[in-house]
């Protein structure tokens, strides 16, 4: 588990192993972190080390009907924001949902095609544990459409279900013998009164510095890389899937 608190305004997010500035910092690498599995379009720019991370730049726009036009300038806004290019960067963090079919897509083919064309490794992170890294058994629900919800429980941020996709009543019948206590993110807020548990305010959309920290042990260790494969649970609204296949990459 790992602090959600984060800095407003789009200035530095840091988590519990955030480290400390200084000269005794070593092995520091610049990773790009990109989520736009919720209605909310995220981009971060983290420096991880030795001894943790700190988010040098941090861009959310809550929007669900525009990540394919918000992403990029968010990109380019933290990059800008941190004074770093593109090739200075050593790797890619990714949401991989779940979520829905279109704006997952947008977050996966971005982080994808610049992992490509800078010859860096992309590693991803499902969306719902960016949620869930909080204290005490929860529930983490966001918003499938179709009035059903991606959801998992977790026990201090380790998850005790696989993501899954049901319909709210199910889901509060579901976790019942869990022991689950509270609930979080946006599809809890939407359906608190189907979900019948005490919905805490925040976090509602994945943390950039949860992304960061669930894929900082890949990123020094320098593991290969990763073939970003979305994780939809189900049919897109509009458009048939064939089996799951990776992005790109």
């Amino acid at each position: 588990m790992i602090d959600g608190a984060r800095a407003t305004g789009g200035g530095e997010e840091r988590g519990v192993g955030a480290a400390a500035k200084g000269p005794d910092r070593v092995h520091i690498v610049l990773v790009l972190v990109v989520d736009s599995s919720t209605p909310a379009v995220t981009a971060a720019l983290a420096e991880v080390s030795d001894d943790g991370f700190a988010l040098r730049a941090r861009r959310r726009i809550v929007d669900a009907k525009a990540h394919g036009e918000l992403l990029a300038p968010a990109v380019d806004a933290v990059l800008g924001e941190a004074g770093v290019r593109s090739r200075d960067l050593s790797a890619i963090v990714a949401g991989v949902g779940p979520g829905p079919f279109t704006g997952l897509r947008v977050g996966l083919v971005t982080a994808a095609s610049m992992g490509q064309a800078l010859d860096v490794p992309t590693y991803g992170v499902c969306s719902l544990d960016a949620v869930g890294q909080v204290e005490g058994r929860v529930l983490v629900a966001t918003d499938a459409r179709r009035r059903e919800i991606y959801w998992a429980a977790y026990d201090g941020g380790t998850p005790l279900t696989e993501p899954a996709v049901d319909l709210p009543a199910v889901v509060a019948e579901r976790v019942a013998a869990l022991g689950v206590t509270a609930a979080v993110g946006e599809g809890a807020h939407r359906y608190a009164d189907v979900l019948g548990l005490p919905v805490r305010d925040e976090p509602r959309y994945p943390l950039a510095d949860a992304l960061v920290a669930l894929a900082a042990e890949r990123v020094l260790a320098k593991a290969p890389t990763e073939r970003l494969t979305p994780l939809y649970l189900r049919r897109p609204d509009a458009v048939a899937q064939a089996a799951r296949k990776p992005v790109l990459r």
